[in-house]
């Protein structure tokens, strides 16, 4: 096997619970995003851009579409005879096997597959964050600081920082305290979940943390704390770019959002900066182009291929294959892959799951009435969530927050 210089691993196997039904049938990198890509596709596109070959993509819940997703990594520029993309699910070994416990167990587990390329250094992502960093500064600063991990942070508004893993370091950029959730922060450098270790270090680590009963088998509770309390040389690479965990429906639907706006906050052109190209890779769907109607209306969205509309679109995003019929009004949404909206439908603030159907005259996020019950909006807050596969019947209301599950969901006045 080839040594190579990096390996990255990309931890994959979350559930995103917060993201609620988006995650019912796939793991959260999985989940579309931005009109044609899902999430995983900006860690591995500024893995192939920043010159990393070799991925491995730690997958747990849900994985089939991951999977299916990812396949080969051509789309990625990642199917290599030496290097690639590897899907790297938990495995049966000898006589026993077992889960990933944490991020730092699925590492170890996979301690076999990183030791393959005999790399001096291993970066560590998480497979749910929207951004485009350069990972190749990253591993620069870490190599010119001879340290023995580097820890990804970005300035976070100091009534915010109570919320994150908070990095306190000296005048050097050198991490002198890890404090995680702290009451009464005393900086506000959040730690990103980008990580790149010297690789014999950090196996040391991970095989320390394996025999320990008590450990919960994560970087940011044992790792981490454990390696500054030896006295382990860490730095902080300050990152200021944009930068979204789309972990929670509000998170998803803003970063979405963000595409929008006056500039856009969320750059998805094909460059990083002035001087070098940053594209972000995608499997997209081979499909005709959009087409609009003569009395459509398409006002600071995003449409994709394969899209009808004939109807009012603003500000909103459309994914491939998504019809807005004659009379249809959607405003501030997502419409997933497929998603069918019938004529006089009304949808303001949702997002849509794919292949889904809004039926003619239906009102998704419609005013909250006393009529509408109690229901939980502690996911949602004020986006109405459309889970995939879901038919919304003619002529019914579905509340702003409401979460609708797959099935049929109201009654026509007709019926």
């Amino acid at each position: 096997m080839i040594k190579k210089k990096v390996v990255a691993m990309l931890l994959a196997g979350g559930q995103g619970s917060r993201l609620s039904v988006l995650t019912n049938r796939m793991a959260k990198p999985a989940v579309p995003f931005g009109g044609r890509y899902r999430i995983i596709d900006f860690p591995l596109s500024n893995c192939v851009n920043s010159d990393i070959d070799t991925v491995g993509v730690l997958t747990q819940y849900e994985p089939m579409e991951l999977n299916a997703y990812i396949g080969t990594g051509q789309a990625w520029d990642l199917d290599r005879n030496s290097g690639g993309v590897f899907v790297l699910p938990p495995y049966v070994s000898g006589s026993r096997g077992e889960w990933y416990s944490g991020t730092a167990n699925a590492i170890y587990q996979n301690i076999p597959f990183v030791d393959r390329y005999d790399p001096e250094y291993v970066l560590i992502l998480s497979g749910d964050h929207i951004y485009k960093m350069d990972y190749s500064k990253v591993l620069k600063e870490h190599v010119e600081n001879q340290a023995d991990a580097t820890i990804a942070v970005r300035s976070v508004p100091m009534e915010e920082a109570h919320r994150f893993g908070i990095m306190n370091t000296n005048e050097r950029g050198d991490i002198i305290e890890f404090e995680e959730k702290p009451k009464n922060p005393k900086s506000n450098k959040a730690s990103m979940g980008i990580y790149i270790f010297s690789w014999p270090v950090l196996k040391q680590y991970l095989i320390a943390d394996a025999k320990d009963p008590a450990s919960e088998n994560d970087f940011g509770k044992n790792i981490i704390p454990n390696m500054l309390k030896a006295g382990c040389k860490m730095h902080a690479y300050e990152f200021n770019d944009y930068w979204k965990d789309v972990g929670t429906v509000q998170s998803l639907w803003e970063a979405n959002m963000d595409i929008l706006s006056h500039p856009p906050l969320l750059d998805l052109s094909s460059r990083l900066d002035k001087n070098k190209p940053w594209r972000i890779y995608s499997k997209s769907p081979i499909m005709p182009p959009h087409c609009v109607g003569k009395d459509a209306s398409i006002i600071d969205s995003l449409v994709t291929e394969g899209c009808e509309v004939l109807g009012n679109v603003h500000h909103s995003i459309l994914f491939a294959g998504c019809t807005v019929e004659e009379g249809a009004t959607v405003d501030d949404c997502v419409l997933m892959p497929g998603a069918h909206v019938k004529k006089d439908a009304v949808l303001r603030k949702a997002i849509v799951g794919e292949n889904s159907i809004v039926g003619e005259g239906a009102q998704v996020g419609a005013e909250r009435l006393p009529s509408d019950g109690d229901y939980d909006t502690a996911l949602t807050g004020d986006i109405t969530l459309i889970a995939s596969g879901t038919e919304i019947a003619d002529h019914s209301r579905v509340p702003v927050g409401m979460i609708v599950n797959t099935g049929i969901y109201g009654r026509s006045k007709e019926a």
